[in-house]
C-alpha cells in the first residue's frame, strides 16, 4: 500500500513540472533607482532621455553641401578716382622757366595740366607744356595730406602735397625722353576747383627745370 501512495505522489510531482515548464517566460526587468515605476511600467525622467531627432541628425552627414564663398577680392584702384589729397582734376595753367635750354620746361609757356587718381596714395599727373619744344610731363606722384598740429582728429588741412618721377617727353627736331622729377602742392579751392604748383626738373643734356601752375577741374572717376 505504501508503494502506491509513493508512485501517486511522484506522479503528481511530474505532472507540476511539466504544466510549470509549458507556460510562458517573463522576463523582469528591476528598474534603476533613478527611473520611477507606475503600476510596473517604466516611466523616463524628463531630461534623461533623448526624444529630439537633433540626436539623429547630428550623426547622419549632411545631405546638402553648403556652397562656398567665391566672392571676388575688391580691387583698390580706381582710375579717375580721389587720393587722400584730393580730386582727380583737368586743367590749364603756365610755366615759368628757372634754368635750361633744351625743351619748353626752361622757357615760359602756356600748358594744360591733369592728374588722375588710381589709388588712394598714387596718382599720375600728365601734363603738356606748349612752346617751340613742347614737352610732355608724365610724372607718377605719391599724394600726401597734412593733419592739423596737435589735433589727430581734426579734418585735414587744405593743402596736398605730391612727390614723384617719370619722364618728360620733348618733341620737335631733336626728340628726347629724359627722367623727370617732380614735386608740388594740392590746394582744394571748392568741391569743382583745386589749384596746383609744382617744380619739375628735366634731365635732358641740360636739366631744364620750370614751375608749374594752374587751376583744375575736379571730376570724379571714368
Amino acid at each position: 500500500m505504501f508503494p502506491s501512495k509513493n508512485f501517486i505522489c511522484l506522479s503528481s510531482l511530474a505532472a507540476l513540472a511539466v504544466a510549470s515548464s509549458s507556460l510562458p517566460a517573463t522576463a523582469q526587468t528591476t528598474p534603476s533607482a533613478e527611473t520611477p515605476t507606475i503600476n510596473g511600467v517604466v516611466t523616463p525622467i524628463p531630461g534623461t532621455t533623448a526624444t529630439s531627432s537633433a540626436m539623429l541628425n547630428s550623426e547622419l552627414p549632411s545631405a546638402t553641401a553648403q556652397p562656398s564663398s567665391n566672392q571676388i577680392a575688391q580691387s583698390d584702384i580706381e582710375v579717375g578716382g580721389a587720393t587722400r589729397g584730393g580730386s582727380s582734376y583737368l586743367g590749364v595753367g603756365g610755366n615759368i622757366g628757372i634754368t635750361g635750354e633744351s625743351s619748353a620746361l626752361s622757357d615760359g609757356n602756356f600748358t594744360v595740366i591733369s592728374k588722375i587718381g588710381f589709388t588712394r596714395n598714387f596718382s599720375v599727373r600728365p601734363s603738356a607744356i606748349l612752346g617751340d619744344d613742347t614737352v610732355f610731363l608724365v610724372p607718377v606722384t605719391y599724394d600726401f595730406s597734412f593733419q592739423s598740429l596737435g589735433d589727430p582728429f581734426s579734418e585735414p588741412l587744405p593743402i596736398a602735397p605730391y612727390v614723384g618721377v617719370g619722364a618728360a617727353i620733348k618733341t620737335g627736331d631733336n626728340s628726347e625722353t629724359a627722367v623727370l622729377v617732380t614735386g608740388g602742392i594740392d590746394v582744394p579751392l571748392n568741391n569743382r576747383f583745386t589749384a596746383t604748383a609744382a617744380v619739375n626738373a628735366g634731365f635732358f643734356d641740360k636739366t631744364d627745370v620750370g614751375v608749374l601752375f594752374g587751376v583744375g577741374y575736379n571730376f570724379s572717376g571714368f
